[in-house]
């Protein structure tokens, strides 16, 4: 039964709902507010129980070493950081299962059928929304799916609006902040940022659409097999080959940025100074007060800026970097959402208004490095991947900008 197809009959019965020209965008609406909200309401319980174990770890070993610069760099730098990173592996997981299992059963490609005359008013046809749902769970393979669309047209502007297709590895960063400031609605919170990156993406290929790719649009139709039942081997294979990417990320990228950042924090060190002043004092600080004029209106403080920098390499990074530079200096102290909210932004003026911008910009921002080059790889120029840098950077910080200035207004 498992990964067999299901009887045609059976399938055209099931497709009169599920790509019912009323109801099919609905339903699939609501697939994915379930897939997010799981995410998150499911994914808490063993993300707590991480949690748990790396306090406990961190708690025993700055009880049991001796104070010098090879335990700050244990306990607030690699543990912290990647720690803070493992925790969110739960949510990711559920995230890929998700999306595998709606490729498994066939559903992706009658997603594509639904949405086909939406995107053709966007200036795409509806294979392209296969590579973009892709990019729920990694913008790297999705733009390397754009190789089955044979238009080049169509393909070019897919890739670039797949990166606005909030990836993965910015989920850890809605479900922290999302947690600590809107924790009755976080699922809500975090199917909307999705579904305004749906929208954005939308937007943009229609800008891209009537100015720069201003060619035809691909009208072959797009061919249907019958529904398969899910096939647990299909499943495992998708759960197992995620986890041991993000598990490699974390002990490669995310290891060596976490010491990096630990770094410039903790140099020039002065012992006579608090933790807060130290960094401060730090390279670190320094890096973030040059930038702090162009990210204070949007919202952000020096410690948000050097986060979304470092998210600049990889996502996951603007986790392991807020933990470090937020609670880096804890010690007896126990590290909750309470304390994160409490410690965000600063004291004075701790706002959610300053969460969701910050919110905005982390979906919209130049997505990582290996966007970047796959971009360029498969478009074949540089123009591509370099106008998707600045575009998206742009428009993030614009985005920002609104939502805070504006909000200002209300809250």
């Amino acid at each position: 039964m498992f990964g067999q197809p299901i009887d045609p009959i059976k399938s055209s019965r099931i497709d009169a709902v599920l790509t019912h020209k009323i109801w099919g965008l609905p339903i699939f609406l609501g697939v994915l507010w379930v897939m997010f909200q799981t995410t998150f309401v499911l994914g808490q319980i063993p993300m707590n129980w991480i949690e748990e174990g790396v306090h406990a770890l961190n708690h025993w070993l700055k009880n049991s070493m001796n104070e010098s610069w090879f335990k700050s760099l244990l306990t607030d730098g690699i543990i912290t950081g990647v720690g803070g990173v493992l925790m969110f592996l739960p949510n990711i997981l559920i995230l890929f299962a998700f999306i595998g299992l709606m490729q498994d059963t066939g559903y992706m490609a009658r997603v594509a059928v639904i949405m086909d005359k939406l995107m053709h008013l966007i200036g795409l046809h509806g294979k392209s929304f296969i590579p973009l749902i892709m990019g729920f769970g990694c913008n790297v393979p999705a733009i390397m799916a754009t190789k089955v669309i044979e238009n080049r047209r169509d393909r070019l502007l897919t890739m670039l609006i797949i990166p606005f297709m909030s990836c993965s590895a910015r989920l850890p960063v809605y479900v922290l902040i999302a947690g600590a400031f809107f924790p009755n609605n976080a699922g809500s919170v975090i199917f909307l940022i999705y579904v305004f990156g749906i929208l954005v993406s939308m937007l943009t290929a229609i800008v891209l659409s009537k100015t720069v790719f201003k060619n035809q649009v691909d009208d072959s139709p797009i061919v249907l097999t019958p529904y398969r039942y899910p096939s647990l081997r299909v499943m495992w294979q998708i759960i197992r080959l995620n986890t041991g990417e993000y598990l490699k990320k974390i002990s490669g990228v995310v290891l060596i940025a976490s010491i990096i950042v630990w770094g410039l924090g903790y140099f020039p060190h002065h012992s006579d100074l608090s933790p807060r002043e130290q960094l401060e004092e730090s390279y670190l600080g320094k890096i973030g007060k040059t930038i702090e004029p162009v990210i204070e209106p949007i919202g952000f403080d020096w410690r948000m800026g050097v986060a979304a920098v470092a998210g600049i390499s990889a996502k996951e990074l603007i986790v392991s970097t807020m933990s470090i530079l937020y609670f880096g200096e804890e010690t007896e102290t126990e590290v909750d959402e309470q304390a994160f909210k409490e410690r965000f932004i600063n004291d004075e003026h701790l706002q959610p208004l300053n969460a969701l911008a910050f919110l905005i910009f982390v979906l919209l921002y130049f997505p990582c490095i290996a966007v970047f080059i796959t971009i360029k790889n498969q478009s074949g120029k540089w123009r591509y991947a370099v106008f998707l840098a600045l575009y998206t950077t742009t428009l993030a910080w614009l985005a920002a900008f609104a939502v805070f200035q504006i909000g200002k207004n209300f809250f």
